[in-house]
C-alpha cells in the first residue's frame, strides 16, 4: 500500500517547485514539535532564509507520502530549489561546512 497517490505526488511536485525553500516538519516554524525539526528551523533562521513550513502531523498522507516521494525515511525534510537536501543531520552538516549558505544563495 502506498500513501503517495498520483494526486499527492502532483501536489508535492507543485509545492516544492513553486517555493524556493520548503521544510516538511513536525509542527510549524513557530512551534516545532520535535527536536530535529526545531534544529532545522533554527539553522534556517540563523542563515536568514524565508521558507514554507509543512506540518506533517496535520496530514497522515503527507507524513507518509513525503517519505516515499523523497525515498527518505525520516522527518524533517528540506527542499531548496526543488531539490531534496536531506534531514536534520545533513542540513546541520551543510550549515557547519558552509554548503547550506551556498545552496541558499543560489536560490535567491
Amino acid at each position: 500500500m502506498t500513501d503517495l497517490t498520483p494526486e499527492l505526488k502532483t501536489a508535492l511536485d507543485t509545492l516544492i517547485s513553486e517555493n524556493k525553500v520548503v521544510l516538511f516538519m513536525k509542527g510549524t516554524k513557530d512551534f516545532p514539535q520535535c527536536g530535529f525539526s526545531a534544529r532545522v528551523v533554527q539553522i534556517l533562521d540563523m542563515v536568514g532564509t524565508d521558507f514554507i513550513d509543512i506540518n506533517v502531523l496535520e496530514d497522515g498522507a503527507i507524513r507518509q507520502g513525503i517519505k516515499e516521494y523523497s525515498d527518505w525515511p525520516t522527518i524533517p525534510q528540506l527542499y531548496i530549489n526543488g531539490e531534496f537536501i536531506g534531514g536534520c543531520d545533513i542540513v546541520t552538516e551543510a550549515y557547519q561546512n558552509g554548503e547550506l549558505k551556498d545552496m541558499l544563495k543560489e536560490s535567491a
